[in-house]
């Protein structure tokens, strides 16, 4: 990871009893990752982040990830390339530890959610459209099959992908009784920022 830069990527930690699907969940937030073979549901709320639901249908073990992938210009003048790599690292992260679990990259099966234009602040440089398409690119060059997508839009969406079985459930979130996705996004944007302005003053 450090080698990456920026160390916001981690395995979720916030595993909890899901009592409408009556079975254990793993909750993530952004920079986070989670992979498994058990019968469990992962959960995350998307605005304009990206989560990649990954799995290997032979061996059973699946994971996801949720990630935002910063503008170039957004970040700074250099940061082109860092921003591809945050992107590359968060599906790579995830890629990674579920061959290392089982997994065969040749029966890797995806579906991608989020996406959505919910940083009205950041609209003019499309986080969240810039995500989508980065993520479909990515499964294209490494020629994983994308089953199944729900990307762009104006709403956060809410998923629930169980790994086992690949079965994704998504709820739009029409009407936000308070902004804490956007919230939260937008920090975790702001983290990014700061650490890409440390390491180029560190050069």
């Amino acid at each position: 990871m450090a080698g990456w830069g920026v160390a916001e990527e981690h395995f979720a930690s916030n595993i909890y009893y899901d009592g409408a699907f009556k079975c254990e969940a793993a909750k993530l937030l952004p920079g986070e990752y989670y992979y498994t073979s058990k019968d469990m549901v992962l959960v995350t709320v998307l605005g304009s982040c990206v989560s990649a639901c990954l799995r290997d249908p032979v061996s059973g073990v699946g994971g996801m990830n949720h990630f935002m992938l910063p503008d170039p210009g957004y970040l700074s003048d250099q940061t082109g390339v860092m921003s591809m790599r945050y992107g590359n690292y968060a599906m790579d992260i995830l890629i990674d530890e579920l061959l290392s679990a089982g997994a065969r990259l040749d029966r890797l099966e995806a579906k991608l959610f989020g996406g959505g234009n919910v940083l009205k602040n950041f609209g003019q440089i499309h986080v969240g459209s810039r995500n989508a398409a980065f993520a479909v690119d990515y499964l294209n060059q490494r020629k994983i099959r994308l089953l199944a997508s729900d990307l762009n839009g104006d709403h956060p969406r809410k998923v629930y992908f169980f790994p086992r079985t690949g079965k994704v459930f998504v709820r739009k979130i029409r009407e936000l009784r308070n902004d804490t996705v956007v919230q939260r996004e937008q920090e975790y944007a702001s983290r990014l920022v700061e650490v890409s302005r440390e390491q180029e003053g560190g050069k």
